[in-house]
């Protein structure tokens, strides 16, 4: 029987996103969000999480876009302290072995501190933009989460398995998305490897990669309903279009309003019941 995380990234990025993610929770299929330590909403949502107990909340590392928490690091932010805005410049430094691993830790760890120092028991860890899949970068941030006691961590890799049937083919705005995918796929061995050796609790894969940005009740029904045996976890970010979010400089604006609607309908949980899906938390994940 298959067994699903639901998580909802971006947790703190508005008020908007906030108070959808809650939604997502209450009425609908999350079970798990991940909070910005460096976000503007940052006090917000702690609050929300500390009345919503039976959401599970993790830290979503912060290592692309806005500004770190510790200062003078030369490899990750620029003269203008802020970190790099452009995950193909980001990629290519990783890729090159250009980031200070000792940075990534730092920064790691004072995010996770961060959010723990708020009162909430962080479940496990991921990373905006899933640059934790980089080895440069994965390393560092499984120590930092380890010195903090997290012992779980987002499988941020997604095998066609997963790919929601048939829209793949149908929707070529995700062809060169899923050669992407595919390509980023080959470090999934090294993942798998270091997770076993710092003994990280983890799933077998991630959905709904693929898809962010575009994800829509058609999609999420094809991607359940081809979800096989095992734990997963479906990566999504729900969201209330807002001033806020529009001058927060993401690319996801009116997509986080269609992905709510999709978390929180009679549809979704219906498949949920019919394919026997049980909804779980990283909680859950490791107690197994």
């Amino acid at each position: 029987m298959p067994r699903l995380i639901v998580n909802a990234d971006d947790f703190g990025l508005t008020s908007g996103v906030n108070r959808a993610i809650i939604e997502a929770s209450r009425a609908g299929v999350v079970t798990s969000t991940t909070l910005m330590a460096n976000s503007k909403a940052f006090d917000e949502a702690v609050a929300l999480a500390k009345s919503h107990p039976q959401l599970r909340v993790g830290c979503h590392v912060v290592l692309i876009d806005g500004k770190p928490l510790v200062s003078g690091l030369k490899t990750l932010a620029g003269e203008a302290g802020r970190f790099k805005s452009s995950l193909k410049e980001f990629a290519l430094a990783a890729i090159r072995k250009k980031l200070s691993q000792e940075e990534i830790y730092r920064e790691a760890e004072a995010q996770i501190r961060k959010i723990q120092s708020a009162g909430i028991v962080v479940s496990h860890i991921d990373t905006h933009k899933h640059t934790h899949m980089f080895p440069q970068v994965l390393r560092p941030v499984l120590k930092a989460a380890k010195a903090c006691g997290v012992h779980a961590v987002r499988n941020p890799f997604e095998p066609a398995i997963l790919w929601p049937r048939g829209g793949v083919l149908r929707t070529p705005a995700l062809w060169i998305r899923a050669l992407q995918v595919k390509l980023l796929n080959r470090y999934s061995k090294y993942f798998n490897e270091a997770v076993n050796e710092e003994k990280m609790a983890t799933t077998q894969g991630s959905a709904g990669v693929i898809v962010t940005g575009i994800l829509n009740q058609d999609l999420l029904t094809r991607i359940l309903e081809g979800l096989p045996e095992g734990d997963w976890e479906l990566v999504c970010h729900p969201g209330h279009l807002d001033s806020d979010l529009q001058a927060a400089g993401t690319r996801l604006l009116e997509s986080r309003q269609t992905e709510l609607q999709a978390l929180t309908s009679a549809e979704t949980k219906q498949i949920l019941a019919r394919k026997r899906i049980t909804l779980i938390s990283y909680e859950d994940l490791r107690q197994s």
